[in-house]
């Protein structure tokens, strides 16, 4: 029996990168089109919310959500969440409907095929180099400055040791918020390190269930406020965590 556990493993990691490349390889002349400019990226993020129902629905993941206050159309956002998994990415553009820019590492950009558009369109940070730090902030401005929204995991990556339930928080995401005095949307994903976690031998199909947390307003908020504000959002995360774990 786990003689067969292992071999399904191996495999569906390996469906999984398949499933990766096949509607990147099916849309990717309008891909190639929609980053030739900045301009198309609403176009690009579409597509990319295809892709990643196509990979979810491909591994056997469904998911449900609730919404506890909903994003007004048009309007940008700084969007936050607990970040375990590969499958959060995914996850995070299947449930947002207003386009947003990852802010994510560099290392994803050696995957192949995905990591091409990946380099094209999120914001990468080398978390080694402060140069990279400052870098992100700038991008990031610009493209919030251009009516987007911006997705952060505000861990900084996932925790080599999968028993943290939730690591400390970076000041990025909410010093950006303040910056530009938007809300900041608090996302719980209670499952997905469950379902697909970096350990290579692990994880199986099934639910994937996701909470949108009531807003939090930056507005005349200072600088000086991040670091309440980045406990404040961590504590509700962490509380919506503990909450699914006292219904399991």
């Amino acid at each position: 029996m786990k003689i067969l556990k292992i071999v399904f493993w191996i495999l569906w990691r390996v469906w999984f990168y398949v499933l990766m490349a096949i509607p990147i390889l099916i849309m990717l002349p309008f891909l190639v089109i929609s980053i030739l400019s900045e301009k198309g990226y609403p176009y690009f993020f579409k597509m990319a919310r295809i892709w990643a129902k196509f990979i979810l629905f491909g591994m056997g993941f469904y998911y449900t959500v609730k919404r506890e206050q909903k994003l007004i159309k048009g309007k940008s956002y700084m969007i936050v969440a607990n970040h375990t998994s590969m499958t959060d990415i995914m996850l995070m553009l299947a449930l947002i409907k207003n386009p947003f820019v990852f802010v994510g590492k560099k290392e994803l950009v050696k995957i192949p095929l995905f990591g091409f558009f990946y380099k094209r369109t999120c914001i990468l940070v080398d978390r080694n180099s402060s140069r990279s730090k400052n870098e992100v902030f700038k991008r990031a401005q610009s493209r919030l400055n251009q009516g987007l929204s911006i997705c952060i995991f505000p861990e900084g990556g996932v925790p080599d040791d999968e028993s943290i339930l939730l690591d400390e928080f970076k000041d990025g995401a909410f010093r950006l918020a303040i910056d530009h005095q938007i809300p900041i949307v608090p996302i719980v994903f209670p499952d997905n390190k469950e379902r697909f976690s970096y350990t290579f031998l692990s994880g199986s199909p099934g639910k994937m269930r996701a909470r949108i947390l009531p807003f939090i307003e930056t507005k005349d908020l200072t600088i000086d406020h991040r670091k309440e504000l980045r406990d404040q959002v961590r504590n509700l995360i962490y509380n919506g965590l503990i909450d699914f774990q006292k219904k399991n």
